[in-house]
């Protein structure tokens, strides 16, 4: 067993599922409540959604009980840890932003960030990719 596991559950086939529904069934498969303890990002485009779970929480056996859940069956919605990455994708980033002020504001305790490797920028897609010195940065 890993030292250290995913705060992050993917969910997979979703479009059964209205993220109410999702919530409840999170809710009730954790114990744990919907924005104090959790929050979801429902990312339709790709039919998955992605919990981040903010309270200390064994995502491993998470996964499992969600698997063996009888309504979660009946969905048929998959659940799996997000792996931990030391990279991320930003996009929709202004043409005008340099490579500069990307990396000050990842790394910006405020925003959640941590220390920068390397940035990527991409402006005919106004994306970059940003590279974090470890995967505790990205969150």
């Amino acid at each position: 067993k890993s030292a250290e596991t995913s705060p992050l559950v993917v969910f997979e086939n979703v479009q059964g599922c209205s993220p109410k529904c999702l919530h409840m069934l999170l809710e009730n498969i954790s114990g744990l409540a919907v924005d104090d303890d959790f929050t979801v990002e429902v990312i339709p485009e790709i039919n998955v959604a992605v919990a981040t779970f903010r309270k200390s929480v064994d995502t491993e056996e998470f996964v499992k009980k969600w698997s063996q859940n009888k309504r979660v069956k009946e969905f048929k919605v998959t659940a799996r840890l997000l792996e931990l990455t030391q990279s991320i994708k930003a996009e929709n980033i202004p043409s005008s932003v340099s490579t500069d002020y990307i990396t000050i504001y990842f790394e910006s305790a405020r925003n959640g960030g941590g220390p920068v490797s390397d940035v990527q920028l991409f402006p005919e897609e106004n994306s970059a990719i940003i590279t974090f010195c470890d995967h505790k940065g990205n969150a």
